[in-house]
């Protein structure tokens, strides 16, 4: 059985920074592409992050380029995301899924929908 769990939201000020969990087990992160997505209240939920297995690349929507950085712990079978100056409109509820067979960046950031999803974690951004 594949589980994911999320951990590390919480509520920050703007241009704080935050730093969230996703403890893998059933599959191995090094062998299938994971990633990070939210939804915000009202939204649809999108892709934010992603590390591609088979080349390792880390990519990202380009709302939080240069602010979050995605990566990884293979012996731990966990992924990060550390999230920097963010921004109220960051303020979602955060998930981590897998697998993501493949994803990147041309023009736009693009992934396969993943089959299994974390229950998530509240990120809120105040102003």
């Amino acid at each position: 059985e594949v589980q994911l769990v999320e951990s590390g939201g919480g509520l920050v000020q703007a241009g704080g920074s935050l730093r969230l969990s996703c403890q893998a087990s059933g599959l191995s992160i090094d062998e299938n592409g994971i990633g990070w997505f939210r939804q915000a209240p009202g939204k649809e939920r999108e892709g934010v992050s992603c590390i591609n297995y088979s080349d390792g690349k880390t990519y990202y929507q380009d709302s939080v380029k240069g602010r979050f950085t995605i990566s990884s712990d293979n012996a731990k079978n966990t992924v990060y995301l550390q999230m920097n100056g963010l921004k109220p409109e960051d303020t979602a509820v955060y998930y981590c899924a897998a697998p993501i067979v493949i994803c990147g960046y041309s023009g736009s950031y693009y992934y396969t929908k993943p089959a299994y999803w974390g229950q998530g974690t509240q990120v809120t951004v105040s102003s």
